[in-house]
């Protein structure tokens, strides 16, 4: 398959190049060329991702495109003659156009869209720049109506995607995710801005995504990526990926205020740096802005979690020409919190403790990461863009847990210390070019990139946060080095087909400061082919069938130890998928896919002991449903419902089930949405039982939760409330089957559910002000 899949793309290379440059590609002498930029009407901003279409008199000649990262798009090899040109993003004016084009001619224009209110009768379910991201229409209309409120409500921003916290808020989030429980991110690729979330090798767990250094309120976009479909993700993009990006600049200056239940207090400023068009680099469009954030609580545990947070931001985004766009961005971020642990269920039925008690209230501790990223985009003659992105990011993470209690020591307790100080440096490069092939439409991608992380890991015995011996330590080194090319040919009007490979080099090291048998160097390679085919049957329908090869790494003190083993580097996964997005009547978006992974290797490496476990090969399949649908002018429904079936495979029957793999999810709510005067939204969640181990004895137990959100906005001024489990259940968020030994209790102990409580009925109250 994949030597088939590769003399495909070498013919395409053949005919067109990777530049398309050859005679086939050239344009016509007498052909015409239609080129241009869209702007925000209020900020002057150029406009990412605003499709247009371009009909020729009677519908003939029909071609779609998008804006690129510099707001440009360009339609060529055009016959001449008189054309319609529409343009259209979510939440701006749709603009219409009427254009004569003569033989030779290279027209060029700048639009200006004005915001609008958000109509869900614009949105158009074809994506003619970014074919592989299917969700776009569902994630456009999310990101205007959900409301955000702290970092953890940004990753279930991802239809279908559910979070857990551990303990104590501050480590990161727990991931549930189309019949995956990736942990903290082993299977879900993270990003913001370009800069990798997922760390590998890490202290607590690998692929660990910790989100809580972003800002929610400078989010401005997210793209998602279900499955392992597209070529620029690689490491942990096996069950999908996450493209967050923050906003380019702030309309106005922002201060905001948070008090709430159980001490807890967060404020937020915003500032515009550059407002009534002040320079710093040069007389093009430029935009700066800062933004600060700090958060306090105690959280519901009886022991206080005295959680404290803060984040700092500036980014720069500026025209050095007309050809030539930067992007500077820094951050800040520092975290420190108290934690309860686990709750074991026998502790609260012998009335030890509460659902909110701890058994070791000594755990918590103390994280901080600091980022600095450029981005320089340029379009080169010829309908090429080019995109280069360099990176650095320091990191350190300390936490103190005890799961097992005193299993392993009776008299002290089993704590551990997991720590790690870490530099990651970071290059990724992409040409992209938008030719011909014959009379055909055609986008080829080149990506080059390379990531290093330099670590210094222990793992360390602990009583009450003093250090008794040590597990394991010692230097880590891990690199990566990847190229993909990607071919986007329009067959037909209406057919487009996306191949594409991509290939990862990894180098591992390891140094235990205690055990040379437990150190090495080990080398892995992965190449990853992809085909994707879209079919618009209209403008309200589009059909997609994807399938991919995909990948995520393993921690690199296990691959050194087990570097005869090819698995234990980066197990291999496959999937494909059909589906479609649609617009059965006008106000309603609908996104439903038919899919399946398998996993070569289920390979993880515990942090917590210091050890490697396999599940080994998995496979998984499902149905996603999204559908999003506009009441009237100013209310809005919306609904996912995910089912997961996956099993491991070579098992028995009945001892064959994946530990914590969701099988049903179902988020939705009802949303009134207004630009002054009220706002307000009702919203659910839905996780059902399901296996905590492989023989399904123990049952991590589901829950409904009910939140609401409202607020009131006139003016510069807007007051709101936010209501989380509005019903005051109790629910468990992380859930685990796990051997712990309780003070009396013999040797041996018991393995049964352990759980991370939910919120109970929490409210707090916001005021913000514009300036």
């Amino acid at each position: 398959m994949t030597l088939n899949f590769l003399r495909i793309l070498l013919f395409v290379l053949a005919l067109c190049g990777p530049v398309g440059v050859a005679p086939l590609c050239a344009q016509t002498t007498t052909a015409a060329s239609l080129r241009g930029t869209i702007t925000d009407s209020t900020s002057g901003q150029r406009l990412l991702g605003v499709g247009l279409r371009l009909e020729g008199a009677g519908g003939s000649n029909s071609a779609v495109t998008a804006t690129d990262e510099l707001g440009s798009f360009r339609f060529s090899n055009l016959a001449p003659g008189v054309y319609t040109l529409r343009a259209a993003g979510l939440g701006y004016g749709a603009r219409t156009q009427t254009l004569t084009l003569r033989a030779g001619e290279n027209k060029a224009l700048t639009w200006h869209l004005p915001m609008v209110a958000l109509s869900l009768r614009e949105v158009t379910v074809a994506q003619p720049r970014d074919p592989n991201q299917t969700l776009a229409a569902i994630t456009h209309i999310d990101q205007v109506l959900r409301p955000v409120n702290s970092a953890q409500d940004l990753l279930p921003l991802v239809p279908g995607l559910f979070i857990a916290q551990h303990a104590g808020g501050g480590k990161a989030e727990q991931i549930f995710i189309r019949g995956f429980d990736v942990d903290h991110g082993t299977d879900f690729n993270v990003s913001i801005d370009g800069l990798p979330v997922n760390m590998v090798s890490h202290a607590h767990g690998q692929g660990y995504a910790d989100f809580h250094f972003v800002i929610p309120e400078t989010v401005d976009a997210l793209r998602v990526y279900k499955g392992p479909y597209t070529a620029r993700f690689g490491d942990f993009a096996t069950a999908g990926a996450g493209e967050f990006t923050t906003k380019t600049s702030v309309t106005n200056s922002l201060a905001k205020l948070e008090i709430g239940r159980f001490d807890t207090r967060r404020a937020v400023v915003l500032l515009d740096v550059l407002p009534d068009g002040k320079h710093l680099f040069s007389k093009q469009a430029e935009s700066a802005y800062l933004a600060t954030e700090y958060t306090f609580t105690n959280s519901y545990f009886q022991s206080k979690q005295h959680f404290k947070r803060f984040n700092g931001m500036g980014k720069y985004t500026g025209l050095l020409s007309e050809r030539t766009s930067l992007m500077l961005l820094g951050s800040h971020f520092t975290s420190t919190w108290d934690a309860s642990g686990q709750v074991p269920e026998r502790a609260v039925r012998a009335g030890l403790i509460s659902r909110f008690g701890a058994i070791d209230n000594t755990e918590g501790g103390s994280t901080d990461r600091t980022n600095a990223t450029a981005v320089l985009t340029t379009t080169l003659p010829g309908d090429a863009v080019v995109r280069q992105q360099a990176y650095y990011s320091r990191y350190n993470f300390n936490l103190f847990s005890n799961f097992t209690f005193f299993l392993e020591n009776e008299d002290q307790g089993d704590q551990i210390r997991q720590t790690e100080s870490r530099n990651i440096y970071g290059y990724t490069g992409t040409y992209e070019r938008n030719g011909q092939l014959g009379n055909r439409a055609l986008r080829t991608t080149v990506g080059v990139g390379t990531r290093i992380d330099d670590i210094n890991v222990a793992l360390r015995n602990a009583v009450k946060r003093q250090v008794t011996g040590t597990i394991v330590s010692g230097p880590v080194y891990e690199q990566n080095l990847n190229a993909y090319l990607e071919e986007t040919l329009s067959l037909t009007d209406k057919l487009t087909v996306n191949a594409a490979f991509r290939a990862d080099y990894f180098v591992f090291k390891f140094q235990d400061a205690a055990a040379d048998s437990a150190s090495g160097r080990a080398t892995k390679g992965r190449v990853s082919p992809k085909l994707n085919f879209y079919y618009d049957l209209n403008p309200q329908v589009q059909l997609f069938a994807r399938s991919g090869f995909g990948f995520h790494s393993n921690d690199a003190r296990a691959v050194v130890v087990n570097r005869g083993d090819s698995l234990q580097a980066l197990p291999r996964a496959i999937g494909y998928e059909v589906g479609s997005t649609f617009k059965p009547v006008p106000a309603l978006v609908v996104n439903a896919a038919l899919w399946a992974l398998h996993l070569q290797d289920e390979l993880v490496y515990v942090g917590d002991g210091g050890f490697v476990e396999s599940s080994g090969r998995t496979r998984r399949f499902g149905v996603d449903l999204a559908m999003r649908y506009q009441l009237s002018r100013i209310l809005f429904a919306d609904l996912d419902l995910n089912y997961n079936h996956g099993r491991a495979v070579g098992e028995l029957q009945g001892e064959n089930y994946i530990p914590l793999a969701p099988s049903f999810t179902s988020i939705g709510g009802v949303t009134l949405k207004q630009p002054t005067g009220l706002s307000a939204s009702l919203r659910y969640r839905h996780l059902n039982d399901r296996p905590a181990n492989e023989f399904n004895t123990v049952r991590a137990r589901g829950y409904f939760l009910l939140d609401a959100v409202v607020s009131y906005t006139k003016g510069r001024f807007q007051v709101g409330a936010t209501a989380e489990n509005l019903l005051n259940v109790e629910w468990n968020q992380a859930q685990f089957d796990t051997q712990s030994r309780l003070p009396g209790e013999p040797a041996e102990g018991v393995s049964e559910l352990h759980y991370t409580p939910g919120t109970p009925f929490f409210i707090k109250g916001n005021v913000s002000v514009s300036f």
